[in-house]
């Protein structure tokens, strides 16, 4: 068995990723633990690249009156595991022990509330907007540690988990070019 170039401790810490924690996280139920990637798309304002608004709204220190979208988003308590940066800087937010808020109302293969089986990586980016090379290789990264330390039976995006209700990563992420990434590396 290969051993993936990024590791994830016994908690789930990515070594080498920014850890900035979110209070937005809680336990996963007794005896789940993740089987699932969902793979996110968001930029704070949206189509805007580079602040640090992201990292705000998964610590719940947004400032509504920085920006007219920012409104909308007071008092949203929300978090992700991971979000890669168009740098390709990893952030990581929630330990993969623990449950990310990142989901909503969701369903997999006839199971609810994606939250307690899943991990969340969000790409800085947004639907129609394409995601840049270096995303897709540090998401590969990121996969390839999550399906040596757990078992990841899928990788999907949010638009297949909440159809109707959300969109990204949209049509601009190529998932056959992640896949391929992700193939080379098994």
């Amino acid at each position: 068995m290969h051993r993936p170039d990024l590791i994830l401790d016994e908690q789930g810490v990515l070594a080498g990723a920014r850890f900035v924690p979110s209070p937005n996280a809680d336990a996963r139920p007794e005896g789940e633990t993740p089987s699932l990637v969902v793979v996110h798309g968001i930029s704070l304002p949206p189509r805007e690249f580079g602040s640090d608004a992201v990292e705000r709204l998964f610590t719940n220190r947004i400032d509504p009156a920085a920006h007219p979208y920012f409104g909308q988003l007071a008092g949203l308590a929300v978090s992700s595991h991971f979000f890669v940066r168009r740098s390709g800087e990893i952030v990581q937010f929630v330990p993969c022990a623990l449950r990310a808020w990142h989901a909503g109302v969701s369903v997999w293969r006839g199971r609810e509330r994606c939250n307690d089986f899943s991990v969340g990586v969000e790409l800085e980016g947004a639907d129609d907007v394409a995601y840049l090379e270096s995303q897709y290789l540090q998401i590969a990264r990121v996969v390839d540690a999550l399906r040596h330390r757990y078992p990841i039976a899928d990788v999907v995006g949010h638009e297949h988990i909440a159809p109707g209700r959300k969109s990204d990563p949209g049509p601009a992420f190529d998932w056959l070019h992640f896949r391929a990434h992700l193939d080379s590396r098994a």
